[in-house]
């Protein structure tokens, strides 16, 4: 079976290495480009994206920000998953808060805002502090504000008006103001769901980011309640947009109750533990999904954590030699901030994964791997 991904980045990259022992043939289309590549070799194959889509037998995406002319062509083919309505979900706050507030599923409370007073409303109506986030475009910690006292209105207004005004009639800019709220960690869940209906969920992960930026998964053993809640939001939230694949929902937990950051219609940097930690990675539940094959098992086999490498040129040899340590490289040009690929490590019980991770903290400088040695000193005094 031939699949077609919306996007080349690492996300199609490993995409591309599950499906190749399933007998899934995997092609990216590089938006920027407007080419047809090979996710893992970059070959370019001489086609439009209109004969990719009438050579392949589904289409996917690995992100959700895509030009609507190509989101049309793709549903017009009727091999689109997971489907207009996710992945315009994914790439507009203000349509994911309308299918949040339908379902009954809790997130912050918010105000929308595309002129002055819309801001100065919800100052008056959800007091300070405030998270300011652009509707559209904004990922990995971009477009966003803090809005802390009274004296930041004007300033931030006018960043805010900027973003507004590029907008045009066809496609307005938005932002969003939204109560900020005193977490006490965040999470995520990833499941799978098939053209049939059927769903399979992974383990909740606890997620650590710096500067918002992902930094650290941890799957270990989570408490059924919040398990359950996580599992209740993603049945209603797939239902209602008739999902078909991978979906991943962040959450702040707040004194045990859940609520939705964000939701993501694709894998998820957040689920790259499962490579290593499941029978059936994300990767490979997806394209089974959209493929119209069985869903595989979501079951943790050992504790798990997944580790970014952020802006890094490589990953240091030397941690191959601790056991169940494994290194994912993008093979993409190094920069500041960029993830450049990620470490994933497994153990027996959280004591040997703690153990793990305090021999990486001695080969991870802390300032480009924060948090592993905490980590790691928390999972050893648990």
């Amino acid at each position: 079976m031939n699949i077609l991904v919306l996007g080349a980045g690492q996300l199609a990259r490993m995409m591309s290495l599950e499906g190749a022992p399933l007998d899934l043939n995997v092609r990216a289309f590089d938006v920027g480009s407007q080419k047809i590549i090979h996710p893992l070799t970059h070959q370019v194959f001489e086609q439009s994206l209109g004969q990719a889509i009438s050579m392949v037998d589904v289409i996917t995406s690995e992100f959700e920000h895509i030009p609507d002319d190509v989101l049309a062509l793709c549903c017009q083919s009727g091999k689109f998953y997971p489907g207009k309505a996710a992945i315009k979900t994914g790439g507009d706050r203000s349509i994911e808060k309308d299918l949040l507030d339908k379902t009954g599923v809790p997130s912050a409370p918010y105000q929308l805002i595309t002129e002055k007073q819309h801001l100065l409303d919800a100052v008056s109506q959800l007091d300070l502090p405030l998270v300011i986030k652009t509707c559209q475009a904004g990922y990995d910690g971009k477009g966003q504000w803090r809005l802390k006292s009274l004296d930041q209105v004007d300033a931030i207004w006018a960043e805010m008006a900027g973003f507004i005004a590029s907008g045009t009639e066809s496609f307005p800019h938005t932002i969003i103001a939204e109560k900020m709220i005193p977490f006490d960690r965040e999470v995520s869940v990833i499941g799978a769901r098939d053209k049939e209906g059927n769903v399979k969920i992974y383990p909740v992960t606890e997620n650590q980011h710096t500067n918002g930026v992902l930094t650290l998964s941890l799957a270990i053993e989570m408490d059924e309640k919040i398990q359950q809640q996580a599992v209740d939001a993603f049945n209603k939230l797939s239902l209602s947009m008739n999902y078909v694949g991978v979906l991943a929902i962040e959450f702040f937990e707040v004194s045990g109750t859940l609520m939705v950051n964000e939701i993501a219609p694709r894998v998820h940097n957040s689920g790259h533990w499962t490579q290593q930690g499941t029978a059936c990675s994300q990767f490979e539940n997806h394209l089974r999904a959209v493929a119209g094959l069985p869903l595989g098992c979501t079951q943790a086999q050992k504790p798990s954590v997944m580790i970014n490498v952020l802006g890094q040129g490589a990953i240091p040899s030397q941690v191959l030699t601790i056991d169940d340590v494994k290194s994912h490289w993008y093979g993409k040009t190094q920069r500041a901030g960029r993830k450049m690929g990620h470490i994933n490590v497994s153990a027996e019980d959280n004591s040997a994964l703690g153990n793990k991770l305090l021999q990486l903290a001695d080969m991870l400088p802390e300032q480009d791997y924060p948090g592993v040695r905490l980590t790691a000193e928390r999972l050893l005094n648990s």
